[in-house]
């Protein structure tokens, strides 16, 4: 195995539960009640259950379960299955560096793999948060501009993760980091134009990816030798970096750095959905005669009129339109998973306020990203009457974070449609004390959306 292999090998095959301060253990609990709770509020999308479909064909020796049916499947199928749905509202948490992606999205191969083994809490911790470092390390050091999307950080972050589950030594942790990275060079064009449902199934096909990796590995396959350093590896097609100082001995870990969305949107529209939300109710909808929304260079992606993102057809499109959020913000006062239903896509009236748009670069914010993410929007309305506000952090930030509240609040709006208060309450309970469970199986047979809710918890 190469350098770069062997750094990550050592690491990631050394690293303890002990050594974890309590505070990242607790934020490590945080992101996956998080990512949990939005598993559960995509359900019933249809990406979803076309994945569970797939997943459900097949059952391995050992299964694992598909939240929500709990029927059996493999490990990969069911990291895919679960990955989907907890990618699909586009909810759970982001990091941004010199790219950016979504780092609980290692959950589906982690709570896949550690389903299969019985794995204890402590374990799926450990595994979670050496994952976290993997992808997080990556998006600091990898330009995104070069056509590759985020599942190519995924696959490796989710085949660490689940070779930390399944025990692997330093060899077969480098085999397993080199059968991810070869045949998995996930493309951008995914979140190019006018978005499909593979938007919210990538990730999750990372998940899948990282898995088989895993147990390929874990049954004796090799990997190609210099997976990353060599004449065709990975530093080829993304540019030679190197890592970063991994989380441990006096550093931080990366797994309290990342962002929980407080909307269902995308990270480009968290802060312009909190001004907007600071602007609802100051000035009536069809009074504004035009909407400036000043921001960093995300701002670049609307120069053109004609991008699909001034028209979203789709909800894949809306929840990636920044004007798109902040004009259903101001007109509803709150941005939830029916924003993007495609009767309110349709809606003449955000058409209307599209159309009195506008998107505008402050060079000031652009240097200040990422260390702040700021937005000022202003309106106009008739007479000139303008009103503006501005926020340099949304909120769910890591500088402006979600209490614990706040999470559990999160989690009981997505759960509610499909799970009983008692059990969301006896989920919220295990989660907490992920660390004291001997198998995470008791959580995750929790999720049984079958269930009538009048259910109650059996612990």
């Amino acid at each position: 195995m190469d350098s770069m292999i062997e750094q990550l090998a050592d690491y990631a095959s050394a690293l303890r539960y002990e050594e974890l301060p309590p505070d990242v253990v607790h934020e490590c609990k945080r992101r996956l009640i998080d990512t949990l709770g939005c598993a559960t509020g995509a359900f019933d999308a249809r990406p979803v259950e076309i994945a569970c479909a797939i997943a459900r064909r097949a059952v391995g020796n050992p299964p694992a379960r598909i939240l929500g049916t709990q029927e059996p499947s493999t490990p990969d199928l069911a990291a895919f299955a679960n990955g989907v749905a907890m990618r699909y509202l586009d909810f759970n948490d982001a990091t941004f560096g010199k790219s950016a992606g979504h780092p609980s999205d290692i959950f589906g191969a982690v709570l896949a793999a550690a389903d299969a083994m019985h794995a204890d809490g402590r374990t799926v911790i450990t595994a979670a948060t050496l994952a976290y470092e993997v992808f997080c390390n990556l998006t600091e050091n990898v330009l995104r501009d070069q056509g590759w999307d985020h599942p190519v950080y995924g696959v490796i972050a989710s085949a660490v993760g689940a070779a930390k589950v399944f025990g692997l030594g330093r060899e077969q942790m480098g085999n397993a980091i080199a059968l991810a990275v070869i045949p998995n060079m996930a493309l951008e064009q995914t979140r190019t134009g006018e978005l499909a449902m593979w938007k919210g199934c990538a990730a999750a096909n990372a998940s899948r990816n990282g898995v088989f990796a895993a147990q390929l590995a874990r049954e004796g396959l090799t990997g190609p030798e210099q997976a990353i350093e060599g004449k065709f590896g990975l530093w080829r097609a993304l540019g030679k970096f190197q890592w970063q100082p991994f989380g441990g001995k006096g550093g931080p870990y990366r797994v309290t750095q990342t962002h929980i969305k407080y909307f269902p949107a995308v990270i480009h529209a968290q802060t312009p959905i909190t001004v907007a939300l600071e602007l609802h109710g100051k000035m009536a909808p069809d009074e504004i005669e035009a909407l400036v929304i000043e921001t960093y260079w995300i701002a670049e992606r609307y120069t053109d009129r004609k991008n699909a993102l001034w028209r979203p057809a789709t909800r894949e499109t809306a929840d990636h339109s920044i004007p798109y959020c902040v004009i259903a913000a101001l007109i509803d006062g709150g941005i939830t998973e029916a924003s993007f239903a495609k009767a309110r896509v349709a809606d003449s009236r955000i058409a209307r306020l599209l159309e009195r748009a506008t998107m505008r670069e402050n060079p000031a914010f652009t240097k200040a990203h990422p260390d702040e993410w700021r937005c000022r929007i202003e309106m106009t309305g008739r007479g000139g009457k303008k009103q503006a506000a501005e926020a340099r952090y949304f909120k769910g930030h890591a500088k402006r974070p979600l209490s614990d509240q706040e999470v559990e609040r999160k989690f009981h709006e997505l759960a509610q449609k499909v799970l009983s208060p008692g059990r969301i309450e006896g989920i919220l309970r295990k989660a907490w004390s992920l660390e004291q469970l001997p198998d995470v199986g008791e959580l995750l047979a929790l999720f049984d959306y079958r269930l009538q809710p009048g259910d109650e918890v059996t612990e």
